[in-house]
């Protein structure tokens, strides 16, 4: 049976790939991104967030049965965190409605394995607190001490705990609807070929995420994982961040559950 998919980011990497994974399963995919989509929406503003709704609402004729947030960012730099964490809630918060409407809805965002990483606890509580203005200074903040690598991995982090406590309430859990993350390594992307390309800089990626299974993934080997994730035939995986990281997150933390 045709669904009928929102996905966020759906102009490049995994959202591109997601959509034509879908696309050709003979779904109906309603892109949205910065440009070259169905909607053009910034997620790092409230304009921008309220855009994708109203849109989403006309295209989709008030109901959808899956929503896949793809969009983000990996700069140092505080709209990461308006994009991963608050673009993410605010997309699902605004969705909610249209999936509530639609069949055997799903919902997932995409994570990262650097949840797993060390993160700024000023960040993630701010977040998770739904202090927008707090987790942005609190992200200028680490910029500026020059650990701006953090705000990418407290975004993650702040948006994977989001959906752990979120997925089981009553407005998700208790309508029937699945809410989890993927956690993937390191994609294969225009973004990360510079970095693979120089070998210093290849090194420092691979100490940090450790790929023993088939090392570094394309898009498209996360496209079919996304898909089941968000399908009628996952019935009772919620709340879950699903590390497709190569072996990443049980190099870095062993043994523990």
């Amino acid at each position: 049976m045709s669904r009928t998919y929102l996905i966020t980011g759906a102009a490049s990497g995994i959202g591109r790939a997601t959509a034509e994974l879908l696309c050709a399963q003979g779904h109906t995919v309603i892109g949205a991104d910065l440009k070259d989509s169905d909607i053009s929406a910034d997620l790092a503003t409230a304009e921008g967030r309220a855009e994708l709704v109203t849109r989403a609402r006309e295209l989709a004729g008030g109901r959808l049965d899956a929503v896949v947030a793809c969009a983000g960012l990996a700069h140092a730099d505080p709209l990461t965190i308006k994009v991963n964490h608050f673009g993410a809630v605010a997309t699902f918060e605004g969705l909610h409605p249209l999936l509530a409407s639609g069949t055997d809805p799903r919902a997932l965002v995409i994570g990262s394995v650097d949840a797993v990483h060390p993160t700024d606890s000023a960040i993630v509580d701010a977040a998770l607190a739904g202090d927008e203005e707090a987790a942005v200074a609190a992200s200028r903040l680490a910029v500026d001490r020059g650990e701006g690598h953090l705000v990418y991995s407290s975004s993650k982090a702040a948006i994977s705990r989001w959906i752990r406590r979120t997925a089981v309430k009553d407005d998700w859990a208790g309508a029937g609807i699945p809410l989890n993350a993927v956690g993937p390594g390191v994609i294969l992307t225009p973004l990360t070929r510079p970095l693979l390309d120089d070998p210093e800089t290849r090194r420092l990626v691979e100490q940090a995420v450790p790929m023993p299974l088939h090392g570094h993934a394309r898009p498209e080997q996360l496209a079919p994982l996304i898909a089941w994730l968000t399908s009628p035939e996952n019935t009772h995986v919620t709340g879950q961040v699903v590390f497709a990281d190569g072996g990443a997150d049980a190099v870095l933390r062993g043994d523990r559950i």
